[in-house]
């Protein structure tokens, strides 16, 4: 009897060639080695659904038995091109396929049709090199630093809720139905942020994203209620060009958060409690506004984000939303940009459609062809489906990045031990593999935002050796691929829970000097060429220890994280002919 035994691993150059996510109009070679295989054919699916069956030949010069196939990309093709093996062995068919979790590399046998492989297929595209070589510091406004000299809250909101010291815990005010009753702020402005830039720049930060900063009612203006209006709060107009003043003086970019999936019900364009002059789509049918939502009984009954009856979803595709939102002569991309804005980040991203986001990428760029779009995505962007529709954020047309929450799962998950190094490596080859380089260089890398735990809370369980895993964390965040992000407070060992608990107030004057001297050494140490520029690759060292290689014209560094708290390790460095010893829940870098 014949033995039957095949391999095919996607990050192998011989299995595959070229590796990774491909330009349009490429060629790729796929191979497969097989034993007791009489005939081998190679199964396409295009991004349209339709299907190739392509017969295979013997490989010239292989080592042992192969089979390969070319898949000649057309010049205009986008898309994913998923792929997998049929193998012909006597009266039996048996298929080759990827592992269950879809993550590439070695993959198995099979009885019937597999997990597929896939191949991400993109237009040419560039993200600026400020973006992907820089560092982000994401700022919630309200929550930062109250700049005006005599420390008052600007403009207080009617009914509002004003905390009474600035180290107080955030809290909702809710009533009995559990909806929001008041809202409330802390008074933190653009001033305060002004006033933080050489702070930010000893910090190498390059970008400061800010959470929404256009008028709305609640704290965190995720319910816009005018696009084309400073929170009173915050500021107002001249004081944000200003802002993009003072730090494009020192290098640093200012992003915009773009919440476009939605409005709040208290605004111009919805006007449901009528505290706008204006005749907002509850109002009337009249409106201007009207086409702009979906009703399904008017006035009271539409669509909402989330069934959140004070966020009235959008008709994103409504010509007369698209032309004020990005058309316009004087249209809400245009006017921050024109006032300084460099960037936008795309709020709940899977809530937009591909239409309206390449819409806006592309009057985006003709703004500025040095701006940046970064989408908020939780998942692998490459092959997200929302609402039943496989997205096309990653082809070339649209997002220029995107949110890394899969490196923060993965950060976590290795130093908790819900997955060792060899998973670690699996996760990330997957995005490496998927994404388009520029993407995965360009990809946000977070350890936390204003929608999860702080990173110091995550790992608080681990009582005094948290600080510890936290700081591993950040070694991880600043020496890995993509771009590092840093939320407001991370650098001084800010600790919270899930929001609000993670909105604190930054804690000036009650800083953690030794984190922060370990955030401005790690962010030094990122601020470098190897690190911002570096190719990579890992090198497997054992089920406790991560090990990645940077490289950069010649050069050569070796990151080293051994997770286990109980024993150090002494470890090979590729290549190098030499060995180092890494103590306890600690790490090395060697250059």
């Amino acid at each position: 009897m014949i033995e039957v035994y095949a391999k095919h691993d996607s990050h192998d150059t011989f299995y595959r060639t070229p590796f990774g996510a491909v330009k349009s109009g490429s060629t790729v070679t796929l191979r497969i080695k097989a034993g007791g295989i009489e005939n081998a054919e190679l199964a396409l699916k295009f991004f349209d659904g339709s299907e190739q069956i392509l017969s295979m030949t013997k490989a010239a010069g292989a080592e042992g038995h192969a089979f390969e196939g070319r898949v000649d990309i057309g010049d205009e093709y986008t898309g994913l091109i998923n792929y997998y093996f049929i193998l012909y062995a006597g009266q039996n068919v048996l298929y080759y396929g990827c592992q269950q979790d879809g993550m590439g590399g070695t993959g198995k046998l099979y009885d019937a049709v597999p997990p597929p492989y896939q191949i991400t297929v993109y237009k040419g595209f560039t993200v600026p090199q400020w973006f992907k070589e820089g560092i982000v510091y994401q700022i919630f406004v309200d929550r930062f630093l109250n700049g005006n000299e005599d420390g008052k809250v600007s403009n207080p909101k009617q009914n509002s809720f004003i905390y009474g010291c600035w180290d107080d815990d955030p809290m909702y005010i809710r009533n009995k139905e559990d909806d929001i009753e008041r809202w409330e702020f802390f008074g933190g402005n653009l001033k305060g942020v002004m006033a933080k830039l050489d702070y930010l720049k000893s910090l190498n930060v390059t970008a400061i994203y800010l959470n929404p900063i256009f008028e709305a009612s609640s704290n965190h203006k995720y319910d816009t209620g005018d696009y084309k209006k400073i929170d009173p709060m915050y500021g107002d107009e001249s004081l944000f060009k200003k802002l993009c003043i003072e730090a494009g003086k020192r290098g640093i970019k200012i992003i915009l958060d773009g919440v476009f999936s939605h409005t709040g019900a208290d605004s111009i364009y919805f006007n449901k409690f009528g505290r706008y002059d204006s005749i907002g789509a509850y109002q009337s049918k009249e409106s201007p506004y009207y086409s702009w939502y979906r009703f399904t009984q008017y006035p009271y009954e539409y669509e909402c984000w989330w069934n959140i009856k004070n966020l009235p979803n959008v008709n994103e595709l409504a010509p007369s939303y698209q032309n004020f939102i990005i058309y316009d002569g004087d249209s809400v991309l245009k006017h921050w940009m024109n006032a300084g804005a460099y960037g936008w980040r795309l709020d709940v991203a899977d809530e937009l459609p591909d239409e309206f986001i390449e819409a806006f990428k592309a009057e985006m760029k003709q703004v500025n062809k040095d701006s940046v779009l970064i989408g908020e995505v939780w998942e692998d962007a490459s092959n997200k489906v929302s609402y039943s529709r496989r997205r096309r954020y990653l082809f070339g047309n649209e997002l220029d990045s995107v949110t890394n929450y899969p490196f923060r799962n993965a950060v976590i998950g290795f130093l908790r031990g819900d997955i060792d190094s060899t998973g670690f490596t699996r996760r990330m080859m997957s995005l490496y593999e998927n994404y388009p380089r520029e993407t995965f260089c360009a990809a946000l890398n977070v350890l936390g935002t204003h929608d999860t735990e702080r990173i110091f809370t995550v790992f608080e369980d681990k009582g005094e050796n948290a600080y510890k895993y936290a700081k591993l964390a950040v070694v991880i965040q600043m020496t890995f691929p993509g771009v590092p992000l840093i939320y407001y407070g991370d650098e001084v060992g800010i600790k919270g829970g899930t929001d609000p608990d993670n909105r604190r107030t930054y804690p000036w004057g009650r800083e953690n000097d030794d984190i922060l001297a370990f955030y401005k050494r790690m962010s030094d140490l990122r601020n470098t060429d190897i690190f911002d520029k570096g190719d990579f690759k890992f090198h497997p060292s054992g089920r406790d220890v991560l090990c990645y290689e940077r490289s950069y014209e010649g050069s050569k560094a070796f990151v080293f994280i051994n997770r286990n708290v109980e024993r150090a390790v002494s470890v090979d460095v590729p290549t190098q002919g030499v060995s180092i010893d890494i103590n306890a829940l600690d790490f090395k870098i060697f250059m």
